[in-house]
């Protein structure tokens, strides 16, 4: 058989292995669809879901499942144990978020807050302090899981430096780092407090920013299977033709 003969053999198993690499291309693609269908249908029945009263007999409930779900909680914030969340832009305006944590009505626990967007020159603890909401408070928002690690090109949290005990600038929400410098029981999520088109100064909430379309994976498999079937197919006619016209090309034996 041309194809396994001795001049064709390293080729045709390079070219048998390139095809199983670019058909398992395209089923990691439709792997990658099913899990973005997945997370999209978990994402949605968590918006439809009626709000959650994040109270003491909520608390122990899987709450980091319920990512983007309303949520309403009472409590008093603790400003002493505040940090931002550094690199956040309002209307092109460079600033913070700040994060603050909420002692929980009825509760020994705290839940930190994204309460929105503040000006950069305000960031400092002396400065920010302006924008204290003192006295028990209801926040309105959506719960939300934490960061352990930037985006895909971000720029991680340092760790402390020997002798100190915080940080007070952060460039993601690790709820697991912040809770280790404060000194109340903090919940694995953080609630991103909703909007309010009333409010006329910061700090100034901000939605989560959803994409919910299946993206590029469907395409991206037919790309795949396509240049599988291109080659499984091309490179057997290749051979055969170049075999073919090599015969034609070899003189008859006398």
């Amino acid at each position: 058989m041309t194809l396994f003969s001795r001049r064709w053999i390293l080729t045709t198993l390079l070219a048998i292995a390139a095809v199983g690499v670019l058909i398992r291309l395209g089923i990691w693609q439709l792997d990658r669809l099913a899990e973005r269908r997945a997370f999209n249908a978990r994402v949605i029945a968590q918006i439809k879901a009626e709000p959650l009263a994040l109270d003491g007999s909520t608390l122990d409930a899987d709450l980091l499942d319920m990512e983007y779900r309303a949520v309403i909680v009472t409590g008093q914030y603790d400003f002493s144990q505040q940090v931002v969340l550094r690199n956040q832009v309002w209307t092109n305006q460079p600033g913070v978020h700040l994060l603050t944590p909420l002692v929980i009505s009825g509760t020994n626990k705290a839940v930190l807050v994204d309460r929105g967007w503040i000006p950069q020159e305000d960031a400092t603890p002396d400065k920010r302090s302006r924008y204290d909401e003192p006295g028990t408070i209801t926040v309105r928002g959506v719960l939300r899981r934490p960061q352990a690690r930037p985006d895909f090109g971000g720029v991680p949290d340092p760790l402390l430096a020997p002798g100190q005990t915080r940080l007070d600038a952060w460039n993601i929400v690790n709820v697991e780092r912040i809770s280790q410098q404060v000194n109340v029981p903090m919940l694995a999520v953080y609630i991103q407090q909703a909007p309010d088109t009333e409010r006329t100064a910061p700090p100034y909430p901000s939605e989560p920013k959803l994409d919910l379309s299946e993206g590029s994976h469907f395409s991206y498999a037919l790309q795949w299977f396509t240049f599988a079937a291109i080659l499984a197919i091309g490179y057997p006619v290749y051979v055969n033709r170049h075999a073919q016209q090599s015969n034609v090309k070899r003189p008859p034996v006398a």
